[in-house]
């Protein structure tokens, strides 16, 4: 299952109003031009998220998403339809039902739902009083979320791929872009260092340089090396970006596994970023951020050749002091002035920073797990983690977590904007050994004087009726017993 085939249908919904508008949002019209370019989005198709089939949008469709996203520091969760203020209650069932299921299920615990359907549907014949009987489905849906479950009885440089990106750059036009806001647009890359450095261990390793830049103004919002090129060093270092500037509007960025991470796109999703990827081999898409690296090739490392030593803490150290002190103060050949100085002149669409809390728990895979009945665990990367009893009716526990930090764990509500419900911990079968148990709340009828139902159950007393209401004889031959039937080889005797 890829990221996209995650998440509930408002959620999917909320995907795809986004694109539709993010556009709009990262780049605002100018006066005037608001309808023109709505317009042009109601003649564009596009994929209906539930279907997959072409598509087309209104005008005023399109006016309302725009409305609803443009202040909202979430766009997202501002773009997600509403959900039903009556869902989760299941308003066609009347209590006698429900007091009748549960009497059933207490005393039937192995029946299947269909036959718990049948038999309650038996009944309402039995007993008017019961009112018309709602459908399987939503019998089904109200048992499943009362906890009543069936329980038993005791890369090549000749690959096709390089061959197409070239037919590509051959065949189609390459034009220089900018978009006109600030945080309007952001470019993240990596870039491999031609120096080595060397690491407390003893070992010559080649860092990495993940950067950040502003499309518009050209200012680095975050750099700094690694030495691995993983989604954990991605989002560590994207994190310092946004809390160092502001939250972009969009970022374009390759098809790096670090860049595809589930952790990392769906933390841009939550934080209302538009995640725009480059084409496969095709640099060119990203040349401000590959010309970025000249400026470290050519100016940076060199004045670090006298540094026999170099360690990671001292490149990183020479970097963010030649970033603040001279990258973002010299006069950029094509903007006619500093980085910084456009920065701050110019038109700015970015939002507020969220809180670092914030950010770690924003860029965390979300996936479902289903929940194990014998002891309320779930198994995740290879562990397993208790479930409070308190959700133990849940069958699929929705969950978010990044894959390098197992200590912070979340049960989520995917009904409610995927709110944090309680944090996981994993299963201590040590501390589980003391034999201490709490005891597990039972859900009690509002009449106690209901007795479980005896005998034979509903539906057959009434296909019972139903046959000896025909008038036809048994279809079987009952077999007599053999001191009723008489002994054909003795013979009477003879007064």
């Amino acid at each position: 299952m890829t990221q996209q085939d995650i998440g509930s249908r408002q959620e999917r919904w909320a995907r795809l109003r986004f694109a539709v508008v993010g556009p709009l949002l990262s780049s605002p019209p100018e006066k005037g031009q608001l309808q023109p370019t709505l317009k042009k989005l109601a003649q564009q198709q596009w994929l209906h998220p539930i279907t997959v089939l072409p598509v087309y949008f209104g005008l005023s469709t399109i006016e309302r998403w725009y409305y609803q996203a443009k202040d909202e520091l979430d766009p997202i969760t501002a773009l997600r339809p509403k959900r039903r203020e009556d869902a989760g209650q299941h308003r066609m069932l009347s209590l006698l039902v429900k007091q009748a299921l549960k009497a059933q299920y207490q005393a039937h615990k192995s029946w299947s739902y269909q036959l718990h359907v049948d038999n309650i549907k038996a009944l309402s014949q039995q007993q008017p009083e019961l009112g018309l009987i709602p459908s399987y489905s939503t019998l089904f849906r109200y048992m499943k979320a009362q906890g009543m479950v069936k329980q038993r009885r005791v890369v090549k440089l000749n690959t096709p791929g390089t061959e197409a990106a070239e037919k590509r750059l051959q065949t189609r036009e390459v034009r220089s872009y900018e978009v006109e806001h600030v945080h309007s647009s952001w470019h993240l890359d990596y870039h491999h260092g031609s120096r080595k450095i060397l690491t407390p261990d003893g070992q010559w390793l080649t860092p990495m340089l993940l950067a950040v830049m502003d499309d518009h103004s050209r200012v680095i919002c975050h750099a700094q090396w690694y030495l691995d090129e993983t989604a954990m060093s991605l989002v560590h270092g994207f994190s310092q970006a946004i809390q160092k500037r502001q939250l972009p509007r969009a970022l374009m960025t390759d098809n790096g596994a670090a860049m595809t991470s589930a952790e990392f796109t769906q933390g841009l999703e939550r934080n209302g970023i538009l995640h725009q990827k480059t084409l496969p081999y095709s640099p060119y898409q990203n040349a401000k951020q590959e010309f970025f690296w000249t400026h470290i090739e050519g100016r940076l490392l060199p004045m670090l050749e006298g540094e026999a030593e170099l360690s990671l803490s001292l490149l990183n150290q020479a970097t963010q002091a030649w970033l603040e002190g001279e990258y973002h103060h010299k006069i950029h050949s094509e903007l006619k002035c500093s980085p910084i100085q456009r920065y701050c002149d110019s038109p700015n669409v970015g939002r507020d920073s969220s809180s670092s809390l914030q950010l770690r728990q924003a860029f965390r895979q979300q996936v479902k797990r289903k929940q194990r009945r014998s002891d309320g665990t779930i198994s995740l990367e290879g562990k397993r983690f208790e479930i409070p009893s308190r959700y133990r009716h849940l069958e699929v526990i929705d969950l978010q977590y990044a894959r390098w930090d197992l200590t912070q764990i979340s049960l989520v509500d995917r009904h409610n904007n995927n709110r944090i419900l309680c944090p996981l911990y994993p299963l201590d079968k040590s501390e589980n050994a003391s034999g201490k148990r709490r005891v597990l709340e039972q859900p009690r009828l509002q009449n106690d004087d209901i007795k479980a139902p005896t005998g034979i159950a509903p539906l057959l007393q009434n296909l019972l009726a139903d046959y000896a209401a025909t008038g036809l004889p048994p279809a079987y031959i009952p077999k007599e017993c053999p001191e009723q039937t008489p002994n054909m080889n003795n013979k009477e005797e003879n007064p």
